[in-house]
């Protein structure tokens, strides 16, 4: 059956990571924060920060600011956002593929509200992406198969007729048992010759 819809994950596919491991031990560095504690702290609140039910200004005073520091919440949002970059090549390819109009493009990522909006309007992803399924606006995310079911639902998509695109193997299984064709990212060239292959 064709693929008439395309799911990206965004960290790690079309951006680089919003706040992942990585950008946290970058954060530490640059704020001269303890990186075992900002682990500590950050690990049981991600969840909630990523599926909305924690503002980024709640998560940082429990996990920065639970302490008088040098720096304002405004200098850690702002290095925070400095950390995404987009990767160049998944944005040529989105832009074909939207002025093509072949297919639906939709996002399926886990993200808080406030750094996936910021991404969503500093690299425009709004002009080629239909939808953004992302677990902040879901209240679930990957690989929960909740938020995957959601994602079908809002793009009224058959799941026979669904690409989605990840850098996580598993965030691709349950997404697979629901009977969508799956991809695991390593570049965008890699997205462009499996849609040219038509498999």
């Amino acid at each position: 059956m064709p693929i008439k819809t395309i799911f990206f994950d965004l960290g790690g596919v079309i951006l680089t990571n919003a706040w992942d491991h990585a950008e946290r031990a970058r954060a530490c560095v640059r704020f001269g924060l303890d990186p075992a504690d900002l682990e500590t702290r950050h690990q049981p609140l991600a969840p909630q920060l990523e599926i909305g039910a924690l503002s980024l200004d709640e998560y940082l005073a429990r996990t920065v600011f639970h302490q008088p520091r040098a720096f304002t919440p405004a200098d850690f949002r702002a290095f925070m956002e400095s950390c995404s970059e987009a990767l160049p090549e998944s944005l040529k390819l989105l832009a074909e593929l939207r002025a093509s109009g072949r297919l639906r493009l939709a996002t399926l990522n886990n993200e808080g509200r406030e750094l996936n909006e910021y991404r969503i309007a500093r690299f425009g992803l709004g002009q080629y992406f239909s939808a953004f399924c992302s677990s902040c606006y879901l209240g679930t995310r990957k690989p929960e198969p909740e938020i995957y079911r959601h994602a079908l639902g809002i793009l009224q998509a058959r799941p026979a007729e669904c690409l989605f695109v990840d850098d996580r193997e598993e965030n691709l299984a349950p997404a697979r048992a629901l009977g969508m064709d799956t991809l695991h990212f390593t570049s965008a060239v890699a997205v462009r010759a499996r849609l040219e292959r038509g498999e």
